[in-house]
């Protein structure tokens, strides 16, 4: 097994009575693609809640590079080095495409609230955030409002954010859904890209075919807690896991058969 860069020992979420997720385990090794699959309200995106600090746990551990995060508030798990996108894109729509990177880039490296409002336009600020624009292949766009971006730029865009915090863990919550062929194709060369350059990537996917291509092992959560975990073949070929989520369909449609 390589480095351990997060573990989740018995991670638990409830919500007034409602378990959400139950007493999951999951470690994620260094430089990794690992997918998280189930069916809706299966508890993929509370577990990343969690993980990304915009709630606590009700029980359990998270351990990220063996320092325990449980109950860290959002801010302090992003600057930490975690970062996450979300099923539904929330760019600051008004901004343009390049102010968007500015202010994520501002909310680690910049002295105070003041000095981002004098400084986050200066030619050096601008030059240090290309290279995020320039890695997701909007850089062309940069002067472009955030709202008027085609869904997968919008997609692109929010790794592009994430990328400003010098993350060494990005979270991917549905970012493949409502992509088009071509966007697909786009976003899966730029995971691969991105995990290529070292960074360790946890996506939660609807879409099989994705999962199959692009993850190393996948864990599958079905009422909140894992029924599953293994390399795909072996987790598409689980019976639990056909009965729970995927269905024979959805397996010749994920071997491509």
């Amino acid at each position: 097994m390589g480095k351990v860069v997060l573990k989740l020992e018995g991670v638990t979420k409830d919500f007034s009575g409602l378990r959400a997720v139950d007493s999951v385990d999951l470690t994620i090794e260094k430089g990794s693609i690992v997918g998280i699959v189930g069916p809706n309200g299966a508890g993929k995106t509370t577990l990343f809640n969690m993980i990304s600090g915009i709630f606590p746990p009700s029980k359990g551990k998270i351990l990220f590079n063996d320092r325990d995060i449980t109950g860290l508030g959002a801010f302090d798990i992003a600057i930490l080095g975690i970062g996450r996108t979300f099923q539904v894109v929330r760019p600051f729509s008004e901004l343009t495409v390049l102010e968007n990177i500015l202010v994520a880039y501002g909310s680690k490296h910049y002295g105070s609230f003041f000095s981002s409002l004098s400084f986050w336009k200066k030619d050096m600020y601008v030059e240090r955030v290309r290279e995020f624009l320039e890695e997701t292949s909007l850089w062309e766009f940069r002067d472009r409002k955030a709202k008027t971006l085609p869904l997968g730029h919008q997609r692109r865009l929010e790794i592009a954010r994430v990328l400003a915090l010098s993350p060494s863990i990005l979270l991917m919550d549905e970012s493949f859904s409502g992509l088009n062929f071509d966007e697909m194709d786009e976003l899966k060369k730029l995971v691969r890209k991105l995990n290529g350059g070292g960074l360790t990537i946890i996506i939660i996917e609807h879409n099989m075919p994705v999962v199959m291509e692009l993850c190393e092992r996948v864990a599958v959560l079905n009422y909140g807690k894992k029924i599953a975990e293994g390399a795909p073949e072996e987790v598409v070929s689980n019976q639990e896991v056909i009965d729970a989520y995927i269905g024979t369909g959805g397996i010749k449609h994920a071997e491509g058969n």
